[in-house]
């Protein structure tokens, strides 16, 4: 399978099972069989992917790219050796981190649910076409791209833990906080934005914040 057709639905799925680690291993640039040359589109997903990783928590080294050709083998059998080293020394998914299970679960549920829009993102904001590794690695290490990042991703991403945090039960400013581990002046900035859109409300009985699910 060509390495354009891995998409970000199944590196999360991956993830969201508890496995360790993701190896995506495909042909070297510029000698992709097929023109769409899809091994480019994907260097792009994965440096993105390791991005949300880190905003997450989860080690971003948990996902590894290596480019090898089919006359490789030796050369893959090394890079799978050396990754499960990594994974070893890492730790399990989310323990390794110092996530706990519940933590690990909602987070990787808040990326679940704006992969369309993630998509979307990467497709028209960030998809660029350079020559070399390097040239990608500098781009998505960029001021340029991490402000994008901020402003396009992260603030709806932390909206998305919110909600998958009341969708489980209600819960103060306070608790939220706690959990997200932010200051509560930053979470009411995105409880008010969620409750704006209808998609929460302060329940005055509990005096907290409950999600609304119609």
């Amino acid at each position: 399978m060509c390495t354009g057709r891995v998409d970000l639905a199944f590196l999360h799925r991956a993830f969201s099972r508890g496995i360790d680690g993701v190896v995506i291993a495909g042909c070297l640039l510029g000698e992709c069989h097929y023109i769409t040359e899809g091994n480019y589109g994907t260097l792009s997903m994965t440096l993105l992917f390791r991005k949300l990783l880190e905003h997450i928590g989860v080690n971003p080294e948990r996902l590894r790219l290596e480019w090898i050709s089919a006359s490789e083998g030796m050369r893959f059998a090394k890079v799978m050796n050396d990754f499960s080293k990594k994974l070893k020394a890492l730790g399990p998914l989310g323990k390794g981190e110092g996530l706990d299970k519940n933590e690990l679960k909602f987070k990787l549920e808040a990326v679940k649910n704006l992969i369309p829009y993630i998509k979307l993102v990467e497709r028209e904001r960030l998809r660029v076409r350079f020559d070399t590794v390097e040239e990608y690695d500098e781009f998505f290490s960029s001021d340029e791209v991490n402000k994008l990042f901020q402003e396009l991703i992260v603030d709806k991403l932390e909206m998305s833990q919110i909600m998958a945090f009341l969708r489980e039960k209600p819960l103060s400013t306070g608790e939220i906080s706690e959990i997200l581990g932010k200051d509560p002046s930053e979470v009411s900035i995105y409880l008010n934005r969620s409750a704006r859109q209808g998609l929460v409300r302060f329940d005055e009985s509990q005096k907290r914040f409950v999600a609304e699910l119609g």
